[in-house]
C-alpha cells in the first residue's frame, strides 16, 4: 500500500519547502497539502510542483472536524506532519483567540482524528508535531535549551504551542498515539512573509524605509535555515523515535541589532551602494511586550543519534536568502496587500 501523508499548513513558509521535499524525495507515497490559505499561506510557494502525481492540495482549516475527519476516511491518512499554526508573536499580542482556536483546537482536531481512524492499530502510523524553542521561555546569557528544559511560555503564541506539545503527549501517553515533536529555533529563508524579521529588513533596505529594530536590539536568537529545518523534519519522518522530542537549531546566534547590521552591509554590496548607506535607516522602536531576551537550542540530540547536521553556515544561508528576494521581487509585491500595510503601521510604533 501507498503511505498517504497528510501535511497541514504545506502552503506556509516551512510547509512548503516540507511539501516540496516530500513531494520529490517520495514519488511512491500520496503527498496531501492541507492548508487555510491566511494571510501568510500562499499557493505561489508550490507552483514548481503543484501538478506532480503524487500531490494533492486542500483548501480548508484544521478547526474543521468534518473536514479533517473526511480527508483520514477518504484519503486513508497514516501520517500527518503538523505544521499549521498561528505563529507571529505580535499578532498574538493583539489578538489571541487566533491562536487558541488554531494551534490548540486544530491540533485536538487531528490528534482527534487520528485517534478515531486509526483505531490502535498503530503500526506503520505517525502524528509528528511541529512546534517551537519558544515554549521554553527566555534564556539569560548563557546556557541552551534542551529536550527535557522545563516549559515557560511568555506570550499567547509561545503559551499557545506550549498547550499543543502537551496535549500531543498527553494522546502519546493515554491513548498511544504514536507522536514525534520537534522544537525549532527561528526559520528564516525563501518564502518567508515579510512580517518576519529578515525579510521585513531586506524589504525595506531595499525600498529605502526605516528599519525597525524593537528596544535596543539586544535581543539574541539563534537562526535555522529553513532546507535544514525541512531536512531535519524528513529524517525525523523516517527514523526518529515514537514518543521522542527532538531540538532542531541552527547554532548561529545573533543579537537583532547585528544582524540588521549584517544584512545593510550584505544588502549595500548587492545593491551597489554606498557602505554603510543602509545603516542610516536603523530606527528603534518600542519594544515588544513580554520580549524574551535570549533563545539558544543545544540540538545534541539529533546530531548524535540521528546524523543530521546543517548544511550551510549563516553568513550562506544570509546571502541565499537576500538572493532569492530580490531576485523574487513579483513574489513580495504580491505578499505585501493592504492588510499587511495596515498591521504593519498599528504595529511598529517609532519612538
Amino acid at each position: 500500500m501507498k503511505q498517504n501523508i497528510l501535511i497541514t499548513g504545506g502552503a506556509g513558509f516551512i510547509g512548503s519547502h516540507v511539501v516540496r521535499l516530500f513531494v520529490k524525495s517520495y514519488p511512491n507515497k500520496r503527498i496531501y497539502n492541507l492548508d487555510k490559505l491566511t494571510y501568510a499561506g500562499n499557493l505561489e510557494n508550490l507552483k514548481d510542483i503543484q501538478n506532480e502525481a503524487n500531490y494533492t492540495f486542500i483548501k480548508g482549516d484544521i478547526c474543521n472536524s468534518q473536514l479533517v475527519m473526511s480527508l483520514f476516511e477518504k484519503y486513508h491518512i497514516d501520517t500527518v506532519i503538523h505544521l499549521a499554526a498561528e505563529s507571529h508573536v505580535d499578532r498574538s499580542i493583539i489578538n489571541p483567540m487566533d491562536f487558541i482556536q488554531t494551534n490548540i483546537v486544530g491540533t485536538v482536531t487531528l490528534l482527534n482524528a487520528a485517534k478515531h481512524y486509526w483505531k490502535d492499530a498503530y503500526e506503520g502510523k505517525l502524528f509528528y508535531h511541529i512546534s517551537t524553542d519558544e515554549v521554553y521561555g527566555s534564556l539569560g546569557e548563557t546556557g541552551y535549551f534542551t529536550e527535557t528544559t522545563p516549559y515557560d511560555p511568555r506570550s499567547p503564541y509561545s503559551a499557545s504551542k506550549a498547550s499543543s506539545d502537551h496535549l500531543v503527549r498527553a494522546y502519546y501517553h493515554t491513548y498511544k498515539l504514536p507522536i514525534i515533536i520537534s522544537n525549532c529555533s527561528n526559520n528564516y529563508g525563501p518564502y518567508q512573509f515579510p512580517e518576519k524579521l529578515i525579510p521585513l529588513m531586506i524589504n525595506n533596505i531595499k525600498n529605502m524605509k526605516p528599519l525597525p529594530v524593537y528596544g535596543k536590539g539586544e535581543n539574541v536568537r539563534d537562526w535555522l535555515y529553513v532546507e535544514d529545518h525541512a531536512q531535519a523534519i524528513q529524517l525525523l519522518f523516517e527514523k526518529g523515535k515514537i514518543g521522542e522530542t527532538y531540538n532542531i537549531g541552527g547554532e548561529n546566534e545573533w543579537r537583532n541589532i547585528d544582524l540588521v547590521r549584517k544584512l545593510c552591509q550584505l544588502m549595500d554590496k548587492k545593491l551597489n551602494r554606498p557602505a554603510g548607506s543602509s545603516e542610516q535607516l536603523i530606527t528603534f522602536v518600542k519594544d515588544r511586550a513580554g520580549h524574551d531576551l535570549r533563545y539558544a537550542i543545544d540540538c545534541s540530540k539529533i546530531k548524535n543519534e540521528l546524523g543530521w547536521k546543517q548544511s550551510v553556515n549563516f553568513e550562506q544561508g544570509l546571502e541565499l536568502t537576500v538572493d532569492w528576494y530580490l531576485q523574487n521581487e513579483q513574489w513580495l509585491n504580491n505578499v505585501i496587500t493592504g492588510e499587511y500595510e495596515s498591521y504593519y503601521e498599528k504595529q511598529y510604533i517609532l519612538r
